[in-house]
């Protein structure tokens, strides 16, 4: 079955068996009738299991070409579930650029835990080498980048940790199943923030977890069910609509995002623009590898440099829309610095290339004559 046709159809079944509803049913329950003392069809409580979230899991370990699925609250509780398999003195080499949330969560949260972490660069592979030793557990990969977009070769850092005997996670969140599968290319584990693309309306906040192990899936359920961080119906049967239509909307994502990444890097008060696709990203080669196109999401400096200069532009969109999160079929522009990774010392974030004049661009599915003519307005 090809990405299209699984997107819609793939871990479901065809008609739901009670009244042939061709859509899964929203089961708005907390718990489920036993013929007999734990003599049931499968479900007894809906933190343990829901028929809504099964059906999602399904389907979201199906389009990542994986066997087991797990649906959480949200991505952040996803990534919570992963770093609760550890243990305090273990370690995590994790990418240096990546979501203020997640660097939160492993320095004020788990840090505490006595579990180490260590964000480095990992756009060169091998450097990884010099930071494993006998603590390490997991290594930690974002790619795309949030937000810098830098290019991780998932596949050369899947090498080193087969060989060093450690978890390989990658959040997936940007690039969606839609353009990268990082379990195909060696990942032991892919994480979404499914409130993005694969929910794709801005009306739903939830993660996943995808895994081939059935040993680590275990583990996984385990954490799942006793945390209990996990969703609502309502808001499985959203993201699993969602899906459905993720490979028409990313197709339009991607090429907005080319039209939007190209116009930026021609005008004249914009300063650096980071979008893989083009062929003077540092890791273009890698990213044309191991994904199918380039994703909608572009980030960019004022030619200012200053801060000022990037309020301004931002409080003068009207297409796009001014506020965190990214991946709905609106154009969404945030200002990490002061939104999405203010939780990151100025410093610390400063040395990947989150400076304040930096602005962060969901590109959405609207006409793409309408979101340059804002742009265009926007910085002239």
């Amino acid at each position: 079955m090809k990405f299209n046709t699984r997107a819609i159809h793939g871990g479901q079944q065809n008609i739901d068996p009670a009244y042939n509803s061709v859509m899964p049913p929203i089961y708005q329950t907390t718990t489920y009738a036993q013929s007999a003392p734990g003599v049931h069809k499968g479900f007894e409580y809906s933190r343990s299991g829901n028929p809504t979230r099964e059906a999602l899991e399904k389907a979201i370990a199906s389009i990542e070409n994986g066997t087991y699925g797990l649906a959480f609250g949200s991505g952040l509780a996803a990534i919570d579930a992963v770093l609760k398999m550890l243990k305090p003195g273990d370690e995590v080499i994790c990418t240096s650029d990546l979501y203020g949330g997640s660097y939160r969560l492993f320095t004020k949260v788990f840090s505490d835990f006595g579990i180490k972490f260590h964000f480095i660069g990992m756009e060169n592979a091998e450097d990884i080498e010099n930071v494993v030793n006998a603590q390490t557990r997991l290594v930690w990969v974002e790619t795309p980048t949030n937000p810098m977009m830098n290019i991780i070769d998932i596949e050369a850092i899947a090498r080193i940790t087969q060989n060093h005997r450690l978890l390989l996670a990658v959040d997936n969140t940007f690039a969606t199943a839609y353009l990268q599968r990082p379990l195909d290319l060696g990942a032991d584990i892919v994480m979404h923030s499914a409130t993005k693309y694969l929910g794709g309306h801005s009306d739903v906040v939830m993660g996943s977890l995808v895994v081939n192990d059935k040993k680590l899936a275990d583990k996984l359920y385990f954490v799942q069910n006793a945390s209990g961080a996990v969703p609502g119906p309502q808001d499985c049967f959203l993201v699993l609509r969602g899906i459905k239509t993720l490979h028409v909307r990313m197709q339009r994502h991607c090429e907005n995002a080319k039209a939007v990444a190209h116009a930026l890097k021609a005008n004249l008060n914009v300063g650096q623009v980071y979008w893989p696709g083009f062929e003077d990203h540092p890791n273009h080669e890698i990213a044309k590898r191991q994904m199918s196109d380039y994703g909608g999401m572009v980030s960019f400096t004022t030619k200012a440099g200053t801060l000022e200069s990037a309020v301004k532009t931002l409080k003068k969109l009207k297409v796009f829309t001014l506020a965190e999160s990214l991946g709905g079929v609106e154009s969404l522009a945030g200002h990490p610095t002061s939104m999405t990774h203010a939780s990151i010392p100025k410093e610390d974030r400063e040395k990947t290339g989150v400076v304040d004049s930096l602005i962060r661009l969901s590109v959405g599915i609207e006409d793409i004559d309408d979101l340059l003519t804002d742009l265009e307005q926007a910085l002239n």
